[in-house]
């Protein structure tokens, strides 16, 4: 996944969850945040910020904040491309050897899935979530209660009662992390689910990216812990 017109600034303020303020040298814009998520701890006043340069001169925001530096660490915010990164790494065939069949946005039940995949006779279901929150090296989702998610769980455990293999792959959206596990502090209830997804055989998986200022891509397996 690469970005172009990219750009660095100063966290300055966030008024809403859609927009920030960025100082770039002495002129302060707003951009578009393309997380809805909180980032409290991320998004501080004086954090370094990268931004990317839209050339449509009928938006409102000219900019889009794309990435954070939590001290040394660079983490990429952008909710929209954990779905491009990983489909990248499924044509790759680095995530399943053999793939013969991948379709996007599938529908399935009361819920959309991202990809459902074919290898050969196995038939693949695949939600991908993004992962921003980060504490002493390890990595959670959510960072906010998300009744979606857990839908997602309930609907990819009902593909295995189907006879389907499930997964659940969690894009860390940085790198040099410890290990995954649900945020039980802030969603009890996905934690809960995701444990019993894992249980019906739904498969739980965390991958870390290669993070830089105009890239993106899927690197390393990351352990999941779940309790």
């Amino acid at each position: 996944m690469l970005y172009t017109n990219i750009s660095e600034g100063i966290f300055v303020f966030r008024p809403n969850r859609f927009i920030a303020q960025i100082n770039i040298g002495d002129t302060v814009v707003v951009a578009h945040v393309k997380n809805t998520g909180r980032c409290k701890e991320l998004l501080v006043s004086g954090a370094r910020v990268v931004l990317q340069k839209s050339d449509n001169p009928k938006r409102k925001t000219m900019y889009d904040l794309i990435a954070v530096w939590k001290n040394k660490r660079l983490i990429n915010i952008d909710s929209q491309v954990p779905n491009k990164v990983f489909l990248e790494y499924l044509q790759s065939r680095q995530y399943l050897e053999g793939i013969t069949r991948i379709r996007p946005e599938v529908k399935y039940g009361s819920s959309r899935f991202d990809f459902y995949v074919e290898v050969g006779t196995r038939k693949i279901f695949l939600e991908v979530k993004g992962v921003t929150l980060e504490e002493d090296g390890v990595v959670m989702f959510p960072d906010a209660p998300t009744e979606r998610g857990v839908k997602h769980l309930n609907e990819l455990i009902r593909c295995t009662k189907d006879g389907y293999e499930a997964h659940v792959v969690f894009v860390v959206q940085m790198s040099n992390v410890r290990y995954f596990t649900p945020n039980n502090k802030t969603h009890s209830v996905f934690g809960e689910t995701l444990v019993a997804a894992q249980k019906e055989g739904v498969n739980i998986i965390a991958l870390d990216c290669m993070v830089t200022e105009n890239t993106l891509e899927i690197g390393n397996s990351v352990s999941v812990k779940l309790t």
